[in-house]
């Protein structure tokens, strides 16, 4: 259980912050960058939710996605407050559920003959800004993966992948199904 009673602890102000493990890194530290960057991807997708809160399932979905981002993150901080004290992480049954939704969305979507330029909506614009910093988070996390000493859990390199499969589906779907993307012209302004 996490109680936070006092924000500040100035514990940071020497440029470290504590893991869960209670060990010290520097802020700039990949494993660090790697669960911060995540922490983008949920802010992002906070403005997401501020324009699909009509559409109560894709909503729900969402929210299902900060959640387990937390999970992502716990586990990046190498937290040790799951249960039963073992490490808190997400599974491969997550990976899977993610899976599933990427299928739902993406039968309803017509095949691409280009790539797709952000925008249409503002939902769609904010699942592609979310995709472009979960990609990043995943650079990170695999950067850190290979670092000596240092460990990604399979499932969580693998939700994060998915993820951004996921925000490039639901960017489409935002898009009243695809019908409001905006496709690349290749060459078209010289």
């Amino acid at each position: 259980m996490v109680v936070l009673n006092r924000i500040y602890t100035r514990t940071g102000d020497d440029g470290t912050t504590s893991l869960g493990s209670g060990a010290r890194r520097k802020k700039y530290d990949l494993r660090v960058e790697a669960y911060g960057t995540l922490d983008e991807v949920n802010a992002v997708l906070g403005l997401v939710r501020l324009h699909t809160a009509t559409d109560v399932p894709f909503d729900a979905v969402l929210s299902r996605i900060q959640n387990d981002l937390f999970d992502v993150e716990a586990d990046l901080c190498l937290s040790e407050k799951g249960p039963g004290g073992a490490r808190l992480t997400v599974t491969d049954a997550q990976v899977e559920w993610l899976e599933k939704e990427i299928d739902r969305f993406n039968v309803d979507l017509a095949p691409l003959r280009s790539f797709i330029l952000p925008g249409g909506s503002p939902a769609s614009a904010y699942l592609h800004l979310a995709r472009t910093v979960c990609r990043r988070a995943e650079r990170i996390m695999v950067a850190l993966k290979d670092q000596p000493g240092e460990d990604v859990s399979a499932p969580s390199l693998k939700y994060v992948n998915r993820l951004s499969d996921y925000l490039f589906v639901a960017g489409r779907y935002a898009n009243e199904k695809g019908a409001k993307d905006i496709l690349w012209s290749p060459g078209q302004n010289r």
